[in-house]
């Protein structure tokens, strides 16, 4: 084998090893995100939940405040935050909220 040939064998190892760090980087930072993602839907359901509970229980409450929620972070955060998603986020809460306490109950 030439010195030029294994030079760009090595060349090229060079470069898998710089690609598989770069892609293994980008992975963590894709998961890294939607964790955080997943759980900021989640805080926002629970504080919808927050909200609907201060004592104001008619259904006219809740519809009104995620129309306005939807609105608003519409406009200042783009799309995504549909009356439809709002009402997933808020479900998606009470869900897991009863799960953490359901396995809690199991647990003691």
């Amino acid at each position: 084998m030439t010195r030029v040939m294994k030079r760009e064998i090595s060349n090229l190892q060079f470069y898998k090893d710089i690609k598989k760090i770069l892609a293994e980087a980008r992975n963590k930072a894709y998961a890294a995100v939607n964790f955080v993602m997943v759980e900021a839907y989640w805080n926002v359901g629970g504080r919808i939940v927050e909200e609907e509970q201060e004592g104001r229980h008619k259904a006219e409450y809740g519809e009104y405040l995620i129309q306005n929620l939807s609105k608003r972070l519409t406009k200042e955060f783009g799309a995504g935050f549909t009356e439809q998603n709002l009402r997933n986020f808020r479900q998606f809460y009470l869900i897991f909220l009863m799960r953490r306490f359901a396995t809690h109950c199991v647990a003691n």
